[in-house]
């Protein structure tokens, strides 16, 4: 049986993906017993995705138990958190049981990305390790709306069969092994959408938004390229793709907390009054040491830095963008 571990709106859509993918019962496993009764006894997610309905093969549960019998695992906590969550649950599964991670960003103490975290802290889970990254909001998902997305896995055997697990007629599923560019792509790409909401709470207009989104691609790809990801999967679904997504979308957190910043909101009632968690707000401090310990300029990465950690005023930053010395693209 499959186990999404955490109940937010991510994991909830993707145990809903594996329900309708499979047509198996699929474990949910949540720390609030309120999102899990209600999972179980109305179908829904009253807290994360309020409205909408799910397949009735997730079941919700508190208990870790059914970790030890998982062949499949989802870890689809907070990138922030995910260490935790792996001393937490690590133990109990099964020696064969294969792992999908679902967090997107950057580990703030140690500058690593899921995989690495995987790997230093529950090293046997990185022998069937894979990463689902793309383009996609859960309450679409949940919606069955039509979505494709990449997963990467070195291991080319279990890519195939995974990307075939995580496909339905709505739901594509495309596979890559370059886990660290499907991995750096998401995460770098919630900081951009703080950059573009802050840009739209400015009123900026479309121009600045088309700017900003092949500037932060730039960037992306230049960050990717030192650290060794490859070009084709930054410009595919789990960056440009999702890049676009995020930068757009209103569904996004990130683009949700740069457009409150812009109209003037402090980022502490932001962050307060959020359901769920903005990772691209702590991405954007350990995206901003990783690319200066790598050498590389990201000077999107750095205004937003400044935004959120110096108080830099929005309108400063962007001046700051502006201004910078001339240069051929």
């Amino acid at each position: 049986m499959p186990v999404v571990i955490g109940g937010g709106s991510w994991g909830t859509a993707l145990a809903h993906l594996l329900a309708c993918a499979t047509e198996r019962p699929v474990s949910l496993l949540t720390r609030d017993a309120d999102v899990a009764a209600s999972v179980n006894e109305r179908r829904e997610n009253p807290r994360y995705l309020p409205g909408t309905r799910l397949h009735g093969g997730v079941r919700a549960t508190l208990d870790d138990v059914a970790l030890r019998r998982a062949e499949l695992v989802v870890l689809a906590v907070p990138c922030q958190s995910l260490r935790d969550a792996l001393g937490q649950y690590a133990p109990f599964l099964a020696e064969n049981a294969v792992t999908v991670n679902a967090a997107k960003g950057i580990e703030l103490e140690t500058l690593l990305t899921p995989r690495d975290i995987v790997a230093q802290a529950a090293p046997r889970l990185a022998l069937r390790y894979a990463t689902l990254s793309g383009p996609s909001f859960a309450r679409e998902v949940v919606q069955n709306k039509p979505t494709a997305v990449v997963l990467g896995c070195t291991d080319h055997e279990l890519g195939i069969r995974l990307r075939g697990l995580f496909a339905t007629s709505w739901f594509r599923t495309y596979s890559s092994p370059d886990v660290l560019g499907v991995e750096l792509g998401g995460g770098i790409k919630n900081v951009m959408a703080i950059a573009a909401g802050l840009a739209d709470g400015l009123d900026f207009g479309h121009n600045a938004r088309a700017a900003l989104i092949s500037r932060g691609l730039a960037e992306m790809s230049r960050l990717g390229a030192v650290l060794g990801a490859q070009a084709a999967t930054l410009s595919g679904l789990s960056g440009l793709g999702d890049l676009v997504l995020t930068c757009t979308g209103d569904l996004s957190r990130n683009r949700q907390t740069g457009l409150r910043l812009g109209r003037g909101e402090k980022l502490h009632d932001i962050i307060a009054s959020l359901e769920s968690v903005a990772e691209g707000v702590k991405t954007t401090a350990s995206l901003y040491a990783l690319a200066g310990r790598a050498g590389v300029d990201m000077p999107i990465v750095n205004a937003v830095y400044s935004v959120l950690y110096e108080h830099l005023p929005v309108k400063d930053a962007v001046r700051g963008l502006f201004e910078r010395e001339l240069k051929a693209e």
